[in-house]
């Protein structure tokens, strides 16, 4: 691993891309790919980054696999805006520097913060990300919701993390979770039959006991219980936007 590229997707990323920037301060290459912003997100990190390409957003693999045809290095670190490279990370990948690697990437850990508050339990406390990797060998799978990079290479794990600054608000975390559940109903439109009773009532209450009850989402006190409780809510979202979604569907083949 001689040098690294990183990569930074942003939409209106103004309170949060300087921090991002900033985190990466150890790579040789920092470019944006960005949704048109319409904030200043755009503006501040012109200065501080080596390219910004401004793309249509389809959804997150796409986004970030064309982004990967746009770096100079075969090494790339892929960050979220509301994401900082800790300092004991930014040592560990400098240690990895001018040697010779045996894996396709790495899985990093996430330390993440709900509200300003440190999540421990919820269901958050197994966390991982690939977000160091070979570009030639590892891609990101087509999903439109948390997909994830695959590779027929091994895959390491670094000891240090990524902090994560998820939702500051109740609300930030509902936006997302309505955004989310929207693109999610294509995905599983494929490998969901009918709708039923379960889908739209015992499935969002056992999501709930699952963050809640067996991920210990108590001991993380209020913020565990609205973890839970939105985890809930997004169960639910997802099949009443699949239900949306093949009426829509079925409306055109009319």
């Amino acid at each position: 691993m001689k040098k690294i590229s990183a990569i930074i997707p942003t939409y209106n990323e103004e309170n949060n891309i300087k921090e991002a920037i900033k985190s990466l301060d150890f790579v040789d290459e920092i470019i944006i790919v960005d949704s048109y912003s319409t904030d200043k997100t755009i503006e501040i990190a012109k200065p501080l980054v080596d390219k910004i390409f401004q793309r249509n957003y389809e959804n997150s693999a796409e986004q970030k696999n064309w982004a990967l045809n746009k770096v100079e290095n075969e090494w790339v670190i892929i960050l979220d805006a509301d994401e900082r490279i800790s300092k004991e990370l930014k040592n560990e990948i400098l240690n990895l520097k001018n040697r010779t690697i045996n894996y396709n990437g790495f899985w990093i850990k996430r330390m993440n913060y709900f509200m300003q508050k440190r999540v421990y339990f919820s269901g958050w406390q197994g966390d991982k990300v690939i977000r160091l990797f070979k570009r030639s060998v590892c891609k990101y799978e087509k999903k439109n919701v948390h997909a994830e990079i695959f590779s027929d290479g091994k895959i390491g794990m670094l000891k240090n993390k990524i902090i994560h600054n998820t939702y500051k608000s109740k609300t930030d975390y509902l936006d997302k979770l309505n955004r989310y559940a929207k693109w999610q109903a294509k995905d599983y439109d494929k490998k969901t039959k009918k709708i039923t009773f379960l889908h739209l009532h015992i499935k969002p209450i056992l999501r709930f006991l699952k963050h809640f009850v067996f991920h210990l989402g108590f001991l993380d006190g209020y913020i565990g219980f609205v973890i839970s409780i939105y985890q809930y809510k997004a169960v639910s979202l997802r099949y009443k936007y699949l239900k949306i979604y093949r009426a829509k569907n079925n409306q055109r083949n009319c």
